[in-house]
């Protein structure tokens, strides 16, 4: 099996998709694995390292039966796959159902990474959840350097400097890796999600967790916050808005996969957060958790500071890369043998990840976004 990593092309993309740790298990299984010129430099992977691992350099990595990616490719990417390749990539069918009838149309297998379901067997694959940690950790050194404070306690010889107050919204991997990085920074950290079952998590990491009755649970499907009702964002809001006031550090990370993120944080709650404050936005690619968030952009508003960095894992690209090439090495494990493909379409897995098949998009959610709207 030919496998093609090519240069990612998006701009600002500095990840890799298989790191060279991975191109020598993959060459060691009867799999030849070739690497597009330069295509791990950003993530300080040079072609030698590359070359010792067994893998071939080459000019063009699209001509290959198995292409890995980070980003989905470019439409002019797309005309060069091979008829009947698979493709391996974060494509997003969700928020671009047409792209995925491209592919069909290109006769391309492909499998999104961020449609891994969401079941104990398929954790080693999760890469939204690897990359979540990444921007995590990367959310909260964000803030510190904004901050005009420190984050510890300091006992000097001038006094007793107290510590800063961080507030995370939202406890999933990258909230819970922010909470982690903020309290060993030394951060006073409270944390406020709609799905009470993460209490425990949140308390373990020894931050405070903020309650509210909101009469129903935020717990929707494969572990997502469900979007809630009207009556109970409100309770939601009023506890926000009090929390954004007290603190110094605000990182919000409510998001789900095809829909715009919540608008947490009004532009009225901003005026009233401490002069000097930091939000982090890591919903930012989707529209924002904060009403004044700029995506790619970091703006000042009253004193406050906003970060609507987008693509916070390719800011940290060896790591982010490493975890992504182990959930890619993962994923291959259940199709890939002995350097031949071996889909089982009864996996659930598979079934799940897999957008498109023999000329169709056959994911289930993509479908029901291509299908044409009944009448009203």
């Amino acid at each position: 099996m030919r496998i093609g990593v090519p240069r990612e092309s998006v701009p600002g993309e500095r990840r890799v998709a298989l790191v060279p740790e991975t191109v020598g298990r993959l060459a060691k299984q009867n799999n030849e694995v070739v690497i597009e010129r330069g295509a791990g430099v950003e993530a300080s992977f040079p072609d030698s390292a590359y070359e010792q691992a067994g893998a071939r350099i080459v000019d063009d990595a699209y001509d290959a039966e198995l292409v890995v990616k980070v980003q989905r490719p470019s439409a002019d990417e797309v005309g060069k796959l091979r008829k009947g390749s698979v493709l391996i990539g974060f494509l997003q069918p969700l928020q671009d159902p047409r792209y995925a009838a491209t592919l069909a149309e290109r006769g391309v297998v492909a499998l999104s990474m961020d449609a891994i379901p969401r079941i104990t067997r398929a954790q080693p694959m999760d890469a939204l959840s690897s990359q979540a940690t990444v921007a995590g950790y990367k959310a909260v050194i964000l803030a510190a350097e904004r901050l005009p404070k420190f984050l510890p306690m300091l006992t000097t010889a001038a006094g007793t400097i107290a510590p800063a107050k961080a507030f995370v919204i939202g406890a999933g991997v990258a909230g819970l890796q922010a909470i982690a990085t903020a309290r060993r920074l030394g951060a006073v950290v409270e944390a406020f999600d709609t799905r009470p079952v993460v209490k425990e998590q949140v308390q373990s990491l020894g931050a405070k967790f903020l309650e509210v009755d909101l009469g129903e649970s935020g717990e929707g499907a494969g572990g997502y916050a469900k979007e809630l009702s009207e009556e109970a964002h409100r309770k939601e809001v009023e506890l926000l808005a009090k929390a954004v006031r007290e603190n110094d550090i605000v990182i919000t990370t409510a998001a789900s996969p095809g829909r715009r993120a919540p608008v947490l944080i009004t532009k009225d709650m901003v005026p009233t957060m401490r002069p000097g404050s930091v939000i982090v936005d890591l919903a930012a690619e989707t529209g924002g958790n904060c009403e004044l968030t700029e995506p790619g952009r970091v703006i000042e508003r009253d004193g406050v500071t906003i970060i609507g960095t987008t693509n916070l894992p390719s800011t940290m690209p060896y790591h982010a890369s490493q975890m992504y090439s182990r959930n890619i090495a993962s994923l291959l494990a259940l199709f890939l043998k002995d350097g031949r493909l071996a889909f089982d379409w009864n996996d659930d897995v598979i079934k799940g990840t897999v957008i498109t098949n023999d000329g169709r998009v056959v994911h289930e959610g993509t479908r029901k976004l291509l299908a044409p709207a009944g009448p009203s």
